[in-house]
């Protein structure tokens, strides 16, 4: 493999990478929960495991549908998600077997394997949900947006809320918006990170 044909880290795009912070308020600025279904359309061809895609999106937009997530949010992350401009629920799908015949159909057979274990259906589902949970965050930036990613909640309670029908299963909930409002707290100091030396091996 041609390693000089490979751009630089620095060649990468720093509105997703280097330059984003996680951010907690945002400024008053709506934005169209149809971002949402344009992002998805992109970072759905990412990559997942048998191309299972497992990962479920509820848009929280109605007063009455925020105030029900709410309920169930961690008390320091209920203020900033009635106030954010766009809420999202990631969740997977453990059943995301039942649209193998589609997504996988040179996978014979592997539809009616899954259905009858059910646990490791639900820990590949939750696996490749957080891969594509990462797709998806990286999309958001890359549409222009900010993003605060959360998982202090009580993530039983908005399956009971929110998916009892569906059956999916809450893995974070993420606010977005235009740009970080400029308030004491909106976006913290920049956090060290591991370096290649310290986080990989070459064998």
């Amino acid at each position: 493999m041609r390693t000089d044909a490979l751009p630089a880290a620095a060649a990468l795009p720093r509105e997703i990478f280097h330059d984003a912070h996680t951010t907690h308020t945002f400024v008053d600025e709506p934005v169209d929960a149809a971002v949402v279904r344009e992002v998805y359309e992109a970072v759905r061809w990412a990559p997942t495991a048998m191309n299972a895609q497992p990962l479920r999106l509820a848009v929280v937009r109605s007063g009455d549908a925020r105030e029900r997530l709410v309920a169930h949010m961690s008390e320091g992350n209920r203020a900033k998600t009635l106030a954010a401009p766009l809420t999202v629920v990631a969740a997977y799908d453990p059943a995301f077997h039942e649209h193998l015949d589609v997504l996988a159909p040179h996978r014979a057979g592997a539809r009616e394997k899954l259905d009858g274990d059910p646990e490791f259906r639900d820990s590949f589902a939750r696996t490749n949900g957080l891969i594509q949970l990462g797709y998806f965050i990286l999309g958001l930036r890359g549409a222009g947006l900010h993003v605060g990613p959360m998982t202090g909640m009580d993530a039983a309670g908005i399956d009971a809320e929110l998916f009892a029908t569906s059956g999916w299963r809450t893995m974070a909930v993420v606010n977005a918006g235009r740009a970080p409002a400029e308030t004491e707290g909106a976006v913290r100091p920049r956090a060290g990170r591991l370096d290649f030396a310290t986080a990989a091996v070459v064998l």
